[in-house]
């Protein structure tokens, strides 16, 4: 969230909801949190702290509370281009959920892990619907291909993990997925600790 907000101060100054809005409109909500705003504002504390941002003016308004707007410092600039080119030319080792449920997979049955696999087929389709759905949108606000990258990145990655659940899907339903629990079990018997 916080390279979020940098980038967002870095175009404009905007106070917390102005960051929050757009954060919805351009459809960055796709990969920040900013559903509790109590986040958006202790980020920006943080951020404020520690020299990353700056107060730029404070109104008050009588249909509105009071406001304060930001932007971004120097110090900000230069964290924000040092953690963007770190997040994007270093892949980070990452220890997602699902990974871990398939490491664990033979604790459930065949057809739990079938009807377990077909709920998270749905949801991944879904996703994709609502990921097209999004990008259009975005492109309909005109936005420039450059500020949707996210969201067509998520798109493939969300596309190709259908692929391969649906693939472990048909491969389970064919019995081409050797199910065996006891083999499983009888090689962590023979492994030495």
């Amino acid at each position: 969230m916080a390279l979020t907000i940098l980038a967002l101060l870095h175009y404009k100054p905007l106070h917390p909801y102005g960051v929050q809005r757009l954060i919805q409109e351009w459809g960055k909500d796709h990969v920040v949190n900013v559903s509790q705003r109590a986040s958006l504002y202790r980020t920006m504390e943080r951020l404020l702290a520690e020299g990353f941002i700056a107060v730029r003016e404070t109104s008050r308004d009588q249909a509105y509370p009071e406001r304060t707007v930001y932007e971004v410092t120097e110090a900000g600039q230069a964290i924000a281009h040092q953690w963007i080119t770190a997040m994007l030319g270093v892949p980070k080792q990452e220890f997602p959920e699902f990974p871990a449920a398939l490491s664990n997979l033979l604790l459930l049955t065949p057809q739990d892990f079938l009807a377990t696999l077909d709920q998270r087929l749905a949801t991944l389709r879904q996703t994709v619907d609502a990921l097209d759905e999004s990008l259009s949108r975005e492109a309909g606000l005109g936005l420039p291909r450059i500020a949707m990258l996210e969201s067509e990145y998520l798109r493939a990655v969300t596309a190709a993990e259908a692929e391969w659940v649906r693939s472990v899907a048909d491969d389970l339903r064919h019995n081409r997925l050797p199910w065996d629990a006891q083999a499983l079990a009888a090689f962590a018997e023979d492994q030495e600790p």
